[in-house]
C-alpha cells in the first residue's frame, strides 16, 4: 500500500463516517420530532377535555400571565411567533369569554393593549397547574441528573436560539 491508497482509505473511512453520523442525525431528529408530536397531542387533548381549550389559547394566556401590565397585539404576536392575524382570532374568543380586555393605545389609535382580566388570571392558574402537572407524568421517568444531562444536550444544538 502505497501512501496515495493509504489517504484515499483514511478520507473514504472518514465520508462513510461522516455519513453514518449523518444518518444517525436525522434519526435523532425524527426521534425529537415524533416525541415533540406525542407531548403536544397529549396537552392538546389534557387542556381540550379539562378546561375546553386549545394549546395555542393557552399560549396566548400564559404570554399575557407573563406580561400582567399587557402587551400591544404586534408584541404578543411577536413573542408567539406567529402572525397578527392568528393572534387577533384568539384573543377575539377570549374576550367573549371574559378573560382577556382590549384597549386602544391613547398614543396610537391603530394599537391595542390586551392584558388578562381577574377571571383570566384565575383561569389561566388553573390551566397552568394542571399543564406542569401532565409535564411532570410525560417527563417522570427522568430523574433529576438525566434531565439536566437531557438540557445540556439540547443546549449544545446548533441554531438554538438563545
Amino acid at each position: 500500500m502505497n501512501l496515495h491508497s493509504t489517504v484515499a482509505t483514511r478520507n473514504d473511512s472518514g465520508k462513510e463516517g461522516a455519513a453514518a453520523l449523518s444518518k444517525q442525525r436525522l434519526r435523532v431528529w425524527l426521534r425529537l420530532l415524533e416525541k415533540n408530536r406525542g407531548t403536544l397531542g397529549q396537552l392538546r387533548a389534557s387542556l381540550r377535555a379539562e378546561f375546553n381549550t386549545t394549546l395555542p389559547r393557552f399560549d396566548v394566556m400564559a404570554t399575557l400571565d407573563r406580561h400582567r401590565e399587557g402587551l400591544r397585539m404586534s408584541h404578543l404576536s411577536a413573542h408567539l411567533k406567529v402572525s397578527n392575524g392568528n393572534v387577533t382570532g384568539i384573543v377575539d374568543s377570549l374576550i367573549q369569554e371574559g378573560l382577556v380586555t382590549r384597549e386602544v393605545v391613547h398614543e396610537d389609535k391603530r394599537a391595542a393593549t390586551v392584558r388578562l382580566t381577574p377571571l383570566g388570571v384565575e383561569r389561566f392558574s388553573l390551566m397552568a397547574c394542571a399543564h406542569e402537572a401532565w409535564i411532570d407524568s410525560i417527563f417522570s421517568r427522568l430523574d433529576g441528573d438525566a434531565l439536566e444531562q437531557l438540557s445540556s444536550l439540547l443546549d449544545q444544538l446548533q441554531g438554538d436560539a438563545k
